[in-house]
């Protein structure tokens, strides 16, 4: 059921990248990621770290404006008034809490529940944060990082600015003038997670996030720099032909870079002298286009221009120009065109419907913001004290608590509000995503002191590592993101659970056999470990010193009637 039920959710995902139906798209998105997270065994067998993220965000996004701009929605409100000019729509515009609340919630709260957790880390205290994960083979991609990690200060440097950059996130990213210094070291922390770990999908998903710290002035110098100054193709089109003033509402839409200017052929063609050699009556009959250097184009030819001069576009332009492609397109072209209908455009149809809009940004961030200001700042300030409440259970259960040893754990009053704490736990994860991000703490690598690898001896008796961990110990792609989560932070920890570690045995094994074409009831699978180091100092050239360390055999896993028998100690961690 699993890929049935997301493969509903990428049709939804697609609805919601073009901003179609955005309201429906966007809770069905939310309510999929609460199946998905609660449900199915992605999180509990594949926890990549990013699922319940995808929650918090899911639930923002509930509230968010992204159908105000090129979604197909915004397409679809000018269309329901075809005859009113595309520069009369006013300017879409949107609250600046749409861009600091889900970074404030999202990441801010984030970002201080994480820098919390790494207090209780020695090697975080040690400044060897981002050195120690780094150094252990399961963690690291196919870059080798060993310029950056056999330079103590430097590395030191690196995790002693995550640890202020997190704890100060939360209070000062909003301040104009620190915001370009908070993206900045974001974007590279994040940037060295994708390019140095394997848990890609959780680093360039943060990336991601980061669009909404960009400065406003940066999005305008940007949208400046890419946008044309002036139109370098003028369309002209029928004023009384709704199949014309369609199209040109739908080809200005993806004309995001204004390359394009659409004028009514009836009250402009005469200020172009160049169009004076064509009848008004033939001008009427096709869409015509002048460029810069006054060359006129018409019917099919004016369509190539235009896609083109869009710039993303221009291999639809070309391949429309091909010389088998575009007699095709002129027959189709005329038949439409000399059946489309024109209507008189009277005052009536210039009138603009109302935008049926629904969604519960404009509902809370638009009418009930500016008709009632102060009870929505009431209201607003309630609802972000009880996430931020949230939030403190979460990290002072986890965080604190959690770790200290105090004498009132178990009194008769704390009892009942650890009780309470724990349901509030169940309720803020299931809604809100709210989870401890104690992400490669002393919790993690404390023990971490084995590895273990799969072999399989093929029918000329030579051992063959499987495709999954290599003789260095790396963790191969494609087996990074939520595979790599499962081996590495599920099935091989610092105390193995042979009841989870078969079960993904059970998984490589049997998947990994049938991609290499292997008779899995004649393949002798053979189970490796090998013994590393994940000191909380510093270590020159730890990484390659945990690559160099010899394995040995410690069991082995056969098939037989695709029933799996395993041959494994009992206990692997006192080996």
């Amino acid at each position: 059921m699993i890929p049935f039920f997301l493969g509903l959710w990428a049709i939804i995902a697609s609805f919601v990248m073009v901003g179609y139906r955005y309201q429906f798209s966007m809770i069905s998105n939310y309510i999929f990621w609460i199946i998905f997270v609660n449900f199915t065994t992605l999180q509990r067998d594949f926890d990549g770290g990013f699922d319940t993220f995808m929650i918090g965000a899911g639930l923002f996004l509930l509230f968010m404006p992204g159908d105000r701009a090129f979604s197909l929605d915004s397409l679809r409100y000018k269309l329901s008034t075809p005859f009113k000019h595309y520069s009369t729509y006013p300017k879409p515009t949107v609250s600046r809490l749409a861009y600091y609340l889900p970074v404030l919630i999202c990441l801010g709260f984030l970002y201080f529940d994480s820098a919390v957790h790494k207090l209780f880390a020695e090697h975080w205290r040690n400044g060897l944060g981002s050195w120690l994960p780094s150094t252990q083979p399961y963690y690291v991609s196919a870059l080798d990082m060993s310029f950056l990690l056999n330079n103590e200060l430097l590395e030191k440097t690196i995790g002693y600015t995550i640890l202020i950059f997190q704890f100060t996130f939360l209070f000062f990213f909003s301040n104009r003038y620190l915001r370009p210094v908070f993206l900045i070291i974001g974007l590279a922390m994040h940037l060295g997670i994708t390019l140095s770990l394997n848990i890609y999908p959780f680093g360039i998903g943060m990336i991601i996030f980061y669009c909404l710290i960009v400065p406003f002035s940066w999005w305008r110098k940007i949208g400046e720099l890419f946008t044309a100054k002036t139109p370098t193709l003028i369309v002209f089109y029928d004023k009384q032909c709704s199949l014309c003033n369609r199209t040109v509402l739908i080809l200005n839409h993806f004309d995001i870079f204004n390359c394009i200017d659409f004028k009514n052929a009836q009250d402009n063609a005469a200020n172009y002298p160049v169009l004076a050699k064509i009848s008004p009556e033939t001008l009427l009959t096709d869409l015509y286009a002048v460029d810069t250097k006054n060359r006129i184009y018409a019917g099919v030819e004016t369509y190539a221009q235009i896609l083109l001069k869009m710039r993303y576009l221009a291999p639809l332009g070309l391949f429309l120009s091909l010389p088998i492609v575009k007699p095709l397109a002129i027959k189709k072209y005329r038949l439409i065109a000399d059946s489309r209908t024109r209507l008189p455009c009277t005052d009536e149809c210039l009138i603009v419907n109302p935008m049926v809009d629904n969604n519960l940004y404009h509902r809370i961030f638009e009418s009930f913001a500016t008709h009632k200001p102060k009870a929505f700042s009431r209201k607003l300030a309630k609802i972000l004290v009880a996430i931020l409440f949230l939030q403190l259970n979460s990290t002072l259960h986890y965080g604190i608590f959690y770790r200290i040893d105090l004498p009132i754990k178990n009194n008769p009053i704390s009892i009942p509000i650890a009780e309470g704490s724990n349901a509030l736990l169940m309720l803020s994860l299931t809604f809100l995503g709210i989870t401890p991000h104690a992400l490669y703490v002393h919790d993690h690598f404390a023990g971490y002191d084995h590895i273990l690898a799969i072999t399989y001896t093929d029918k000329s008796g030579i051992e063959r590592w499987l495709p999954f961990v290599n003789e260095q110990g790396r963790l191969l792609a494609p087996n990074w993101g939520r595979v790599h989560s499962m081996w590495a932070n599920i099935a091989v920890t610092p105390t193995i659970n042979n009841t989870r570690l078969e079960k993904f045995i059970m998984k490589v094994t049997a998947f990994w056999g049938n991609q290499l074409h292997l008779n899995l009831n004649e393949t002798v699978f053979t189970i490796k470990l090998k013994k590393i180091n994940a000191p909380s100092y510093w270590v020159y050239d730890q990484l390659h010193q945990n690559f160099s360390a010899p394995w040995s055999n410690i069991g082995t896993v056969t098939w037989h009637n695709n029933r799996i028998n395993y041959n494994l100690p009992e206990n692997i961690n006192s080996l």
